[in-house]
């Protein structure tokens, strides 16, 4: 029961993790939080859905059309929402204003297009189950492990390695200086929103699969941007490190106690834990959060 539990806490902490480093990548540049990105998640998850359903595409497929289709739509939503105001030199308050406008805009759009109806995914990995022992581990569970770190990994490798990862890393430090030195900040911002869609449609292939599809799921993000307020907002280990967490935490909660007090739970350790580590875990202190 324990080792269950904690796989499946580990699966979950791992799609909170991926979508907690999309909502960081962006503030680490921008200063604000996307709370759009919820519905680019969700649509991400109608994509695979659709792409396995109405086309026929294997799993492997539906997950690469997924990644891209959410990060040309992420892309499209930096364009669209956020590049004037970024241009105007906005404060983060008007960014996060067009960020929920977005959110509500994308969830009609649903609603109006495909209508309210939950869908479930394909039973492709949902039914198997790996035994061992008196041990009975999803094989689904195990894959979103997996496919969550190697996603962060590489994630990790190309923000260390590549020219564009490390001036990503620099303008998280200081934009102007880095724009100073050569760096295209329109381009750079582009590449940040095109990483954080591609996480987001990884995300929302297994929040699809382990739950269902509906307009409203992208409301679920509220967990992630918990969990990269937890590590510190801008801190990709520290999101990392909170999504983990609190996918563990409210597993055990769920199992052990109540899954009806999980979501008080995870509310609770994030006012717990500001209130003794204002900037999380790992974050830097800013002058304003938003």
């Amino acid at each position: 029961m324990f080792i269950q539990t904690l796989v499946t806490g580990l699966a979950i902490g791992g799609i909170y993790a991926l979508m907690a480093v999309g909502y960081s990548l962006v503030f680490s540049i921008l200063n604000f939080s996307n709370f759009a990105y919820g519905s680019i998640i969700m649509l991400g998850a109608y994509m695979g859905y659709f792409a396995m359903t109405e086309i026929g595409m294997p799993i492997g497929v539906a997950i690469v059309l997924s990644i891209v289709g959410s990060a040309a739509l992420c892309f499209l939503n930096e364009k669209l929402a956020y590049s004037t105001l970024r241009k105007r030199k906005a404060s983060s308050l008007y960014f996060m204003i067009s960020a929920m406008g977005t959110a509500i805009f994308l969830e009609n759009l649903v609603y109006a297009t495909i209508g309210s109806r939950f869908y479930a995914f394909p039973q492709v990995l949902t039914q198997l189950n790996l035994e061992f022992m008196d041990i009975s581990i999803g094989v689904l569970d195990v894959f979103a492990i997996l496919f969550s770190f190697l996603a962060i990994l590489t994630l990790h490798y190309f923000l260390q390695t590549s020219k564009i990862g490390i001036a990503i890393r620099a303008a998280s430090y200081d934009m102007q200086v880095c724009e100073l030195n050569g760096v295209n900040i329109t381009k750079l911002i582009g590449w940040v929103f095109i990483l954080a869609g591609a996480l987001a449609g990884i995300s929302g292939m297994f929040l699809g699969m382990k739950y269902m599809v509906y307009p409203t799921m992208g409301w679920i993000t509220n967990k992630a941007y918990i969990a990269a307020v937890i590590g510190g907002l801008g801190s990709l280990p520290g999101a990392v490190t909170g999504g983990l967490i609190l996918g563990v935490l409210e597993t055990f909660v769920s199992a052990y106690v109540s899954s009806v007090v999980r979501d008080a739970f995870s509310f609770t350790l994030l006012v717990v834990l500001l209130m003794v580590l204002p900037t999380g875990l790992f974050g830097k202190f800013l002058e304003e959060k938003v």
